[in-house]
């Protein structure tokens, strides 16, 4: 019987005091929204960034020539340091903590040329091996660069998504022949749009790539501009970096601790460090969301004061016919909980149909989609029931404790 009298209880305080419980129960939705919002828009951006750092790959670095910075075994410092073809072959076929490698020739400023539209790009000459690690995915109905296209030395071409759109706009140009720098290719792929927040040669939505072996062909290029390697993982990019230094200080006598005789850029570390960021950036987040709630709980605790002023008359006429202590305080605890619960159980809801609107108001671009996980929820209702507990207990505990007589005499 007794949570029925506190809900008839309850109900009856907020008909006499309609504003103060609004204003109570407001403040306990709107900290409820915004530690859902600011979870779940925390959420959605780390998830957008990681996906637009991922379009250059995943577990990858890619190394580029560089010059000696050390004098080593009778040799002066300030040798260039170029890797070959051939050097790539040999890290291939030795070196185990390589999951996959591939060399880069880049031709800058190469005319393309359709029926519609003529442009100046870049054109890269890589192994098929390369659009796996760059996550460079075909779209439906073409593909990449494969072995065939490399040992028969093909005129073949893969575009980006971009660049498609500009040469064959509302056309499919897979199967489609285009000239390069007045050489005719067939494109047998389109890049799959992807997101993409760095590089080091342009967007991939605006580059084309060939088979190797047909540039090498085209152009009297000995040394790669770069190569990427891939790692079976992030926790063995040390190793695969230790092993290409040690590789390479074999094949050009240098000392392999030299960190400036091969540039080399670990995509791996940045994208810890843009993890850790994230975290901290949710987690500041997540705390100010926290902190509005805390002057909600604030809010909860001086209305059950007021309302202890307000009943001590008929809290002492409940003790004085022999009510216990234990319900006084079970009854403003109830109080107190189904106070909190309302606030947050209509915040909840207002922050879901936010959440589910978001995406249908095209900021998404920006934003990215905000997600509400599980762990987000079970966060949020922990923080509110240990906010109802302490805006509650201490103002029940003092209406348990008075006394009958005492309570009498105040009014």
């Amino acid at each position: 019987m007794l949570p029925l009298l506190s809900i008839k209880q309850f109900f009856r305080d907020m008909r006499n005091q309609k504003l103060r419980t609004l204003m109570t129960m407001f403040g306990i939705m709107w900290g409820t929204v915004s530690v859902i919002l600011l979870m779940a828009f925390g959420t959605g951006l780390h998830e957008y960034q990681v996906q637009r750092f991922r379009g250059l790959g995943e577990f990858i670095t890619i190394i580029w020539p560089g010059m000696t910075s050390q004098p080593w075994e009778g040799l002066p410092r300030g040798r260039r340091i170029r890797p070959t073809e051939d050097d790539v072959v040999g890290m291939q076929k030795t070196l185990s903590s390589i999951k996959s490698i591939s060399p880069e020739f880049t031709r800058y400023n190469v005319m393309l040329k359709s029926p519609r539209e003529n442009m100046v790009v870049r054109v890269s000459g890589v192994w098929p091996e390369f659009h796996e690690m760059r996550n460079i995915i075909p779209a439906q109905g073409g593909r990449f660069i494969n072995d065939k296209d490399m040992a028969n030395r093909r005129r073949t071409i893969f575009i980006g998504d971009e660049l498609a759109e500009k040469l064959y706009a509302g056309e499919d140009p897979v199967g489609l022949s285009m000239q390069v720098n007045g050489m005719p290719f067939v494109i047998v792929g389109v890049m799959q749009p992807k997101k993409q927040n760095s590089s080091y040669g342009g967007r991939d939505k605006r580059n084309c790539y060939i088979p190797s072996t047909t540039f090498l062909n085209m152009y009297s290029h000995r040394f790669p501009n770069n190569i990427v390697v891939q790692a079976p993982d992030a926790t063995q990019m040390e190793r695969t970096k230790d092993d290409i230094y040690k590789y390479m200080a074999g094949r050009y006598n240098f000392n392999p601790e030299d960190t400036e005789a091969l540039s080399i850029w670990d995509t791996t570390e940045g994208f810890k460090f843009f993890n850790t960021f994230f975290l901290a950036f949710r987690a500041f987040l997540v705390g100010i969301g926290c902190l509005t709630l805390i002057t909600a709980g604030i809010g909860v605790t001086n209305i059950m004061n007021v309302v202890l002023e307000e009943r001590s008359k008929e809290i002492g006429i409940k003790m004085a016919l022999g009510a216990k202590r234990i319900n006084i305080l079970m009854q403003f605890m109830f109080e107190t909980v189904l106070l909190t619960i309302l606030g947050g159980t209509i915040g909840f809801l207002i922050a879901l149909a936010i959440v589910k609107v978001f995406p249908l108001l095209n900021l998404t671009e920006h934003l990215g989609t905000p997600t509400l996980r599980a762990g987000g929820a079970i966060v949020t209702t922990s923080i509110l029931g240990l906010l109802a507990f302490l805006a509650g207990i201490f103002p029940a505990r003092r209406a348990a404790s008075l006394e009958p007589v005492k309570a009498l005499k105040l009014f």
